[in-house]
């Protein structure tokens, strides 16, 4: 390992700030990533497509204290909180990060990940235990927590959790881990605590082995509910399911923003995005900087560029909405349509495909009569 760092670090890269030691992080970075794409499925348990991480960071905007990801797979989340800080001219000092995995070789690779960027991963623990039944971090309450959990996992031990005191809106079901990954964040944040996790789009709708009834919880009770923010397509390496952003807050009426505690903000992002091959789709800088100047500018109060609804896009709904929705959390329900969708034409639309369809089924039969007398020529 000495030998590849002495190697990568003495390749001429151009300026002295460009020869800087980050070189060796961003190579790492580049590696993971390839590994991930070649791995596919299982390149996703320990890595998260950098734009989602970067996503979760921008909207949350972690200056100062405690970072917390309970399940950290590679160490993303830490690496670009740290990176955000440089790039918006904090102190690294400010922040300090604190994370636990289950996955031995995974766990290895944050902590080299942390390490070649000279970040303190002390508090980054392993166990193969897991988080639930073995939570490395009791006591922390975090300032700000980022995650990407594996979705609705079966088999995380829940028979043996049933009377947990973080279940404080609902025991989660035994057979799906995605409500119990929600209150154990909200369990871990501090009383002005922000979370952004990703999670599978079920659970916006289930209402399964008493799902619905924690959501509700979640909204009525709790009021922690923030952002909803509908993902893309083929953003993640290991799975197809749709998924979708959460944000909570701990404090909706802090001080520090403005109080939306009688409403959430729906942002469904579904068309925004770009193929980099035929399976993986990314999000660009001007996709994450969209996205995440719409849920700013809707929480601040002085807002440069004050929040409006887009047809299509985003809606801030008050929370008796969501009530009449029996509180599922699908952003289409919300934002509605864009305006030029409106105006569709079924019948020319339609017309104008059956043109192209028949033209295309007439191209085949020419194709395949040239193909049958390429093959009549052929000697056996």
């Amino acid at each position: 390992m000495g030998g590849l760092i002495d190697l990568v670090a003495n390749i001429d890269l151009g300026s002295a700030k460009a020869r800087s030691a980050d070189v060796i992080g961003h190579v790492f970075e580049y590696f993971l990533g390839e590994f991930a794409l070649a791995e596919g499925k299982k390149g996703g348990q320990f890595y998260t497509p950098r734009s989602i991480v970067e996503l979760l960071v921008n909207m949350l905007e972690p200056y100062k204290g405690r970072v917390f990801d309970p399940c950290c797979g590679s160490g993303g989340m830490f690496v670009q909180s740290e990176e955000f800080v440089k790039h918006h001219q904090g102190k690294i000092d400010d922040i300090s990060i604190f994370g636990q995995e289950s996955n031995r070789t995974t766990w290895q690779l944050a902590k080299m990940n942390l390490a070649i960027r000279g970040i303190d991963s002390s508090n980054v623990i392993w166990n193969n235990e897991g988080s639930f039944l073995n939570d490395a971090h009791k006591d922390l309450k975090a300032d700000f927590i980022i995650a990407n959990p594996p979705f609705n996992v079966s088999d995380w031990s829940g028979e043996l959790l049933r009377g947990d005191g973080r279940w404080q809106y609902g025991t989660p079901p035994a057979g799906n881990a995605n409500f119990a990954w929600l209150q154990h964040f909200i369990y871990h944040l501090a009383p002005n605590g922000q979370a952004g996790v990703v999670l599978s789009k079920g659970a916006l709708t289930s209402k399964s082995s008493g799902e619905g009834d924690i959501r509700r919880a979640l909204i009525e009770d709790g009021n922690v509910i923030d952002c909803i923010v509908n993902l893309p397509a083929k953003l993640f390496l290991n799975t197809q399911i749709p998924a979708a952003l959460w944000f909570m807050s701990r404090n909706r009426s802090n001080g520090k923003f403005r109080n939306r505690s009688g409403e959430i903000l729906f942002i469904d992002a579904r068309n925004l995005g770009h193929l980099i091959n035929r399976r993986t789709r990314e999000l660009s800088e001007a996709d994450i900087k969209q996205i995440a100047d719409t849920y700013h500018n809707w929480r601040r109060a002085d807002a440069i560029h004050p929040y409006e609804d887009i047809k299509g896009f985003c809606c801030s709904a008050p929370i008796e909405r969501v009530k009449e929705l029996d509180y599922v959390l699908t952003a289409g329900r919300y934002v509605g349509l864009p305006d030029e969708e409106d105006d569709f034409n079924f019948n020319e639309r339609f017309s104008a495909l059956k043109i192209d369809f028949e033209a295309q089924l007439d191209e085949e039969a020419e194709l395949n009569k040239a193909i049958m007398a390429n093959l009549a020529r052929i000697e056996l």
